[in-house]
């Protein structure tokens, strides 16, 4: 089997400006670092593939310096580009503002990642093992959501799917979020996107809700509470809270993507769904101890850190014992 995961979403290049706040309306801040970096889908690519699992991106790339940058981004990280670059436009891009308390600020700029037709995703072929991803993103943009949707239907029902709804979830035309959350097998949100799907309440709740309701056929759905880790509910029964790990962050982008990206990989090589939401959450912490986006760390770094926490909470067990 193939075990490669599938990334239908879109990738874009982050123009990112550290600030120590933003500012005021009618006001400006001199950045104290610049930097320009391959973002979006990306991000979730890489903690995949840095944790051992094939990455292959059959979303779109554009034709001009943006496309070109994304295209080296993922040469350097190993990641197949399966389809041609779109003639139409360049990719992407999002400013974003990284403010001192390690929170981010958005404003993007779609491109070619937000035209998809189903004839431009006809060399995107799954096999037996593989692991398709799509986000909320792509689900979004007038036009590519149709045929993006169209195209998760159709997956052999053998295939996982897993969804991150993201930011923009209410954005997403609801028969259209509907007709994807029918076919998910795994949906990864945090608190927020999972109250815009299902209605407020606590995780356990929400979770229930989001299984009985929308995702007939999901095995479970992991709600992402940041720096506090996640609650992972079974189709199967039970909700289970993963607490996170107290580290000293410094920049919170991209974690969510590096949580799903390490999640999936874990999930792929039988890691049980609530040890793999722990290793997610692990590599989560990693990661925002690091400055930009994809800083996701290998699946040896992970295991050291999970190995030392483990260490540190068998010696203070041991020490409350006496």
């Amino acid at each position: 089997m193939s075990r490669r995961l599938v990334h239908v979403g879109s990738a874009v290049v982050d123009y990112v400006y550290r600030i120590d706040a933003l500012p005021a309306p009618g006001t400006e801040k001199t950045a104290t670092s610049y930097a320009r970096v391959a973002g979006g889908g990306f991000n979730m690519m890489v903690a995949a593939s840095r944790t051992g699992m094939k990455a292959v991106f059959g979303g779109q790339l554009g034709t001009g310096a943006d496309g070109d940058f994304l295209r080296a981004a993922f040469a350097a990280e190993g990641i197949e580009t399966l389809t041609p670059p779109s003639p139409l436009m360049d990719s992407g891009n999002c400013v974003a503002m990284i403010s001192g308390d390690a929170e981010r600020t958005f404003v993007s700029w779609p491109g070619a990642e937000s035209h998809l037709t189903l004839d431009m995703m006809a060399p995107v072929q799954v096999a037996p093992g593989d692991w398709v991803f799509a986000s909320g993103y792509t689900l979004s943009y007038p036009g590519s959501r149709d045929a993006l949707a169209d195209w998760i239907e159709a997956l052999p029902a053998e295939v996982p799917f897993v969804l991150d709804p993201t930011p923009v979830v209410a954005e997403i035309p609801r028969p259209i979020l509907d007709r994807v959350l029918a076919r998910t097998t795994w949906l990864s949100c945090n608190t927020d996107e999972a109250a815009e799907i299902a209605g407020s309440g606590d995780a356990q709740t929400v979770a229930t809700r989001i299984l009985a309701e929308h995702c007939p056929k999901a095995a479970g759905v992991v709600i992402r509470a940041g720096a506090h880790g996640c609650a992972v509910r079974m189709a199967d029964g039970g909700t289970r809270a993963i607490p996170g790990f107290e580290v000293a962050a410094v920049d919170t982008n991209g974690a969510g993507d590096t949580h799903i990206g390490a999640f999936v990989s874990a999930l792929s090589r039988g890691m049980p769904p609530c040890e793999a939401a722990r290793y997610a959450n692990a590599a989560a912490a990693l990661a925002v101890t690091r400055h930009g986006g994809s800083s996701a760390p290998t699946d040896q770094e992970i295991q050291e850190f999970l190995s030392h926490r483990d260490q540190a909470a068998h010696g203070w067990e041991e020490a409350t014992a006496t």
